[in-house]
């Protein structure tokens, strides 16, 4: 890990290693959703049902536990890119970032409970476009257009989940540094194949 990316991490009391919320962004977005934190959080951990609400992801694969393969576009256009959750709490905090050769973003979004039965959702990205001055040039404009995109997929999200008036599944795993913890452990193995542990 390199001496900048040691600055995104925080270690609390417990010793864990967790991320630490994004310091800067360039895109902050919200929405409030008239379901529970559980539910909204459950829901959007079903990332291959995004294309049911999205205007701009057309499909994602799961690659590993923690890597997932999205593409996203309009009409022909067609991008894909892994991305890892380097952070996940359930009910309450996800964090990603692209895998690409030259990372082109990374985010996170918060649940917060609001009123009887409802949620926050904040979802805060940090856009590192590819390219020399010219494209820092038109920055503003870029950011601009992720905003609005972020903002339309979240108001897609809301009406989605607020439909549907369930999750349609969940995954329930925390995820410290990119690597899903468990919550027991698992059992004391032999090193003779077919011998008992004892």
């Amino acid at each position: 890990m390199m001496a900048q990316e040691e600055d995104d991490w925080r270690t609390d009391g417990d010793g864990v290693a967790r991320r630490r919320p994004l310091r800067e962004w360039h895109v902050e977005e919200a929405v409030e959703v008239a379901v529970p934190v559980r539910t909204a959080y459950n829901q959007w951990t079903q990332f291959k049902t995004f294309p049911r609400f999205s205007a701009v992801v057309r499909d994602v694969e799961q690659v590993r536990p923690t890597v997932t393969a999205w593409t996203i576009g309009y009409g022909l256009l067609r991008h894909r890119f892994l991305v890892e959750i380097a952070e996940q709490d359930p009910d309450a905090y996800l964090a990603w970032r692209g895998l690409e050769q030259h990372p082109t973003h990374e985010g996170e979004v918060e649940f917060r409970p609001m009123g009887p039965g409802g949620t926050a959702i904040t979802v805060r990205m940090l856009l590192r476009p590819p390219g020399a001055a010219k494209v820092l040039s038109r920055f503003t404009a870029v950011t601009g257009l992720a905003a609005r995109l972020v903002r339309a997929e979240l108001v897609g999200f809301k009406h989605f989940i607020e439909g549907l008036g369930q999750e349609g599944g969940a995954w329930r795993g925390t995820i410290r540094n990119g690597r899903v913890q468990h919550d027991t452990p698992e059992p004391p193995r032999s090193r003779v194949a077919q011998w008992p542990v004892g």
